[in-house]
């Protein structure tokens, strides 16, 4: 969602702040703008709606000067996109600026208490009325800025990450975080922040991660202070970031998302690296094994997620089911967190998230953790807030996800989940030693067969030029590519902006069946598996209703081109990871379509890559 970035130091801090902004475009947003004290304690506010280089050009002939400044990109919550909704905001006398990631939930109360006591508002955001709830509280209180922001934040209920600055003192950022992404880069004599590290990494990689319910005071030559809402100092401790520059560049591609399904081979080396012994085939992961009783003890396994990684658990819980023994739930974190579900303290819940911020997600694991149960988490972000509120979890490694729809993040989320559910049966004893060795031999072929994969591109792009009038699709799986039908729909809406629905291709007769005709294209997952016969069939009953099937199949499959009007050939693998294989394929189509429609593909309109607010 909104993204915000902060520096303090001997540097111009207006250039640092527009290049993070930049590293954060890929979060999704709709105007952008800037705070900078002087030098001389001047405040100056820029921001404007529309894209940073709108906001750059606004700045071209403006006092950008000073050492002090915090900005942000918005993605609108409250209120319309616009010049006086974006941040950031000052409070009513024009002495403070605020930016915030997030939604405060109790501020139609707030507002209205402060209105009643004389504040004048001028956007329609929940933001404005936290940084003039500050105003008032040191106002009233007679006290200083940080205290001021303790205070007010007491008062606030809902989620936020904030930075505020002051006219007047260039010497100090008051930061502070609740259910928000909130990083601290430490420089020599400077301090960076950002919602996400990986914008600041190009200056530090020496990051603090500030937890909940804490305020950071960050001080011109001081040393960085944290503090909770009961005013005691927190502990902290620096984290070295393993990100290189070249992991958040495009290499040469013309967009990050067709980077990062090109590099889905290396992506799934780096995931199954160390993990799977290519000699022996065994399967080691240390968040397994170190809790191995919990994993044997297991009532049941209960994955939330939201959106892709959504689509990921479903491929999990099969895989739990069918190689542990084990039975699993999927659940969607926004629906979990509001139910009263019956847990046990012998359940484990899996949270899966590509950023490891996912609002919903973590507020499940807050309500797993309440209810006793062992929380793991799958995520691909070091250090994220979900690696630290799980009891135990292994991460992706595939590296920085910058486009908007995931991609890489998938396949790796699946490969993950495959290497647990071995791991776990092997001690388990609930697969044959034949059966566990051709899943892991499975899993050390991905890269080669993806790379095959990804040689399908121009026969796949040319595909797409067919079927780019389409303004409906239905994409169809059975087993475990059901749920890779749902993502490959998925792709398709979020970068294209074409309708698609994914079903089990045998529900399709119990109602969506009527919408087959020759303008409705299917796309039909048809590989090697026990509903391998089924699916042909299922293939056929479009047919007979003049739809147009485009196929995604095992190569040489001698049946399935005669009963279809297009296939795509993939190398075929155990039925158990073929979703890897097959959303490849259905990545490109989704992508060259969206291309030709003339899309913007990492950033399509009115999503966000990590979703940070309900």
């Amino acid at each position: 969602m909104c993204g915000i970035v902060g520096y303090i130091g001997d540097r111009d801090a207006c250039p640092i702040l527009i290049k993070g902004l930049r590293r954060l475009e890929y979060r999704g947003y709709d105007s952008a703008g800037v705070a900078l004290v002087g030098g001389d304690g001047s405040l100056n506010v820029y921001k404007c709606k529309g894209k940073i280089d709108a906001l750059e050009h606004f700045l071209a002939d403006k006092d950008t000067a000073g050492t002090v400044g915090i900005a942000h990109t918005r993605w609108a919550t409250h209120g319309e996109p616009n010049d006086t909704n974006a941040h950031p905001h000052f409070s009513a006398d024009g002495r403070i600026a605020m930016i915030h990631n997030g939604i405060i939930e109790n501020y139609r109360v707030l507002k209205d208490a402060l209105t009643a006591a004389g504040v004048t508002f001028r956007s329609e955001t929940d933001s404005e009325v936290l940084v003039n709830l500050i105003e008032y509280v040191r106002d009233t209180e007679g006290c200083t800025l940080e205290e001021a922001v303790r205070l007010a934040l007491k008062k606030v209920v809902g989620a936020y990450a904030i930075a505020v600055v002051e006219k007047g003192n260039n010497d100090k950022i008051i930061a502070a975080r609740q259910s928000s992404p909130m990083a601290i880069g430490v420089g020599k004599g400077e301090y960076f922040i950002s919602s996400d590290a990986s914008s600041i990494v190009e200056y530090t990689h020496d990051i603090v991660y500030v937890e909940d319910g804490e305020i950071a005071v960050i001080e011109r030559g001081k040393p960085l202070q944290l503090v909770t809402l009961d005013n005691e100092e927190a502990e902290y401790r620096v984290t070295k970031l393993d990100i290189s520059i070249s992991d958040l560049e495009k290499g040469g591609y013309p967009t990050f998302m067709l980077k990062e399904i090109n590099e889905q081979p290396r992506t799934i080396v780096d995931c199954i690296r160390g993990r799977v012994n290519a000699d022996s085939g065994r399967v080691i992961l240390s968040g397994i094994r170190d809790n191995i009783d919990r994993w044997l003890a297991a009532r049941r396994v209960v994955f939330v997620a939201c959106g892709t990684s959504w689509h990921a658990s479903l491929i999990g819980k099969q895989l739990f089911e069918n190689i542990c023994r084990i039975p699993a739930e999927v659940e969607y974190a926004s629906e979990f967190r509001y139910r009263n579900p019956v847990l046990f303290p012998d359940d484990i819940v899996i949270a899966v998230s590509q950023s490891g911020e996912t609002a919903d997600t973590l507020a499940a694991i807050s309500l797993a953790r309440k209810a006793g149960a062992f929380v793991y988490g799958i995520c691909n972000v070091i250090g994220s807030s979900i690696a630290r509120a799980t009891d135990s979890g292994t991460y992706v490694h595939v590296g920085p996800e910058i486009g908007v729809a995931s991609t890489k993040a998938f396949t790796g989320q699946v490969t993950v989940m495959a290497m647990m559910a071995l791991a776990i049966a092997e001690r388990k004893g609930t697969v044959s030693k034949e059966y566990y060795d051709e899943v892991a031999q499975g899993l050390l072929s991905l890269p080669e067969k993806l790379k095959e994969v990804l040689e399908l591109s121009g026969q796949v792009a040319d595909l797409a030029k067919i079927f780019t009038y389409a303004h409906n699709f239905i994409y169809l799986g059975r087993g475990y590519n059901y749920p890779t039908a749902l993502e490959g729909a998925l792709k398709l809406k979020e970068i294209s902006y074409i309708h698609a629905e994914g079903y089990p291709a045998a529900e399709m007769k119990h109602g969506p069946i009527a919408l087959i005709d020759a303008e409705m294209p299917t796309v039909a997952i048809v590989t090697p598996d026990v509903t391998y016969e089924k699916t042909l069939s299922n293939i056929e009953e479009v047919k007979a209703r003049g739809g147009k099937v485009i196929a995604v199949m095992a190569k040489g499959d001698a049946t399935v081109p005669g009963i279809t009007d297009y296939v795509i050939e993939v190398p075929a693998v155990i039925d158990c990871l073929m979703p890897i294989i097959v959303s490849v394929p259905l990545q490109l189509l989704a992508y060259y379509i969206a291309v030709y429609k003339g899309r913007n593909v990492d950033q399509p309109r009115n999503l966000a890559k990590s979703v940070t607010v309900e």
